[in-house]
């Protein structure tokens, strides 16, 4: 938990010197679930889902890069920032169905999706379940399974809960969530939720296999996902099969970044984030081979 403080404090700092300009924010209903979210830009459309205990501010100092040339959908998640939490259980499946919803009202068939942590399992779940709205689908840092973590992190998983609350008051986690939510008083709900949410066992691998779409992972050179679980994800996408080719001819259409010096808890501020992954969502990730950049000289 310190480091998610840490984490916390470090974007809510950030956040008070940034601002974007927004072009729309309210609110859409979906399944019982009041969502509040924000458009920011014009162009492609890009869904942008934040990370676990979190919102969209914690995207705040990325969100002039990703909204140039880009319409950027930004929605706070069930329970989290100006959403209300509601009375049903934390379930990545269902807010991957609400999400088709938020978009649906919002007049927008098809999206690119970028989501980090907590975001990123709701985009995968999107991805799945209504593959025809995804074009294009960046995780970052996000699993496909439980036993991706490492293993001294499932109990600490199983920690959080109300009874932390109390401990929390002084944390900018606590007071940024006080600050925006719709009833204050749910937070320690929240953490009951999020808590039942982390204990349950899930392996989505199966699923990884049925994604049509072109995926790019990105992950922390020191994240909290096992570097064997990053690679057989991978792997279950097509990619780290085989060498590429000296002419590039057997490379996978999916992607794998590996961001240096960067953790599970900051890897959504990294600056290298935005570069990595507008190429790849523009659909400008081809290069050229060695043999083509030969015969240009």
């Amino acid at each position: 938990m310190k480091t998610m403080l840490t984490l916390l404090s470090l974007a809510t700092a950030i956040h008070a010197a940034s601002a974007v300009a927004q072009t729309k924010s309210g609110h859409v209903a979906a399944n019982g679930i009041n969502y509040y979210y924000e458009v920011h830009g014009k162009g492609e459309p890009l869904l942008l889902l934040h990370g676990g205990l979190g919102s969209i501010d914690m995207f705040r100092p990325l969100l002039p890069a990703l909204s140039k040339g880009r319409r950027v959908i930004a929605v706070d998640l069930q329970g989290h920032g100006r959403t209300g939490l509601g009375e049903r259980p934390i379930s990545l499946v269902d807010m991957g169905d609400d999400m088709a919803l938020i978009l649906e009202q919002l007049g927008v068939g098809q999206v690119d999706v970028l989501g980090y942590s907590l975001g990123g399992g709701v985009a995968f779940r999107l991805a799945v379940q209504h593959p025809a709205m995804v074009r294009r689908l960046a995780l970052v840092s996000a699993g496909f399974a439980q036993d991706g973590f490492y293993p001294e992190m499932l109990p600490m998983q199983a920690q959080v809960g109300a009874a932390m609350a109390e401990q929390m008051k002084d944390t900018p986690m606590y007071q940024s969530y006080m600050a925006v939510a719709p009833k204050p008083q749910d937070f320690p709900r929240l953490l009951d939720r999020m808590g039942e949410y982390m204990r349950k066992p899930y392996d989505w691998s199966e699923d990884v296999k049925k994604l049509e779409m072109p995926v790019m992972l990105v992950f922390a050179d020191s994240d909290m996902y096992r570097p064997e679980h990053i690679v057989r994800f991978y792997q279950l996408l097509g990619g780290g099969l085989k060498d590429a080719g000296w002419q590039r001819e057997h490379m996978s259409r999916n992607r794998l970044a590996i961001l240096p010096d960067q953790t599970h808890y900051d890897i959504f501020l990294a600056p290298a984030l935005v570069p990595t992954v507008l190429p790849f969502l523009d659909g400008k990730s081809a290069k050229a081979s060695w043999a083509e950049q030969v015969r240009k000289k």
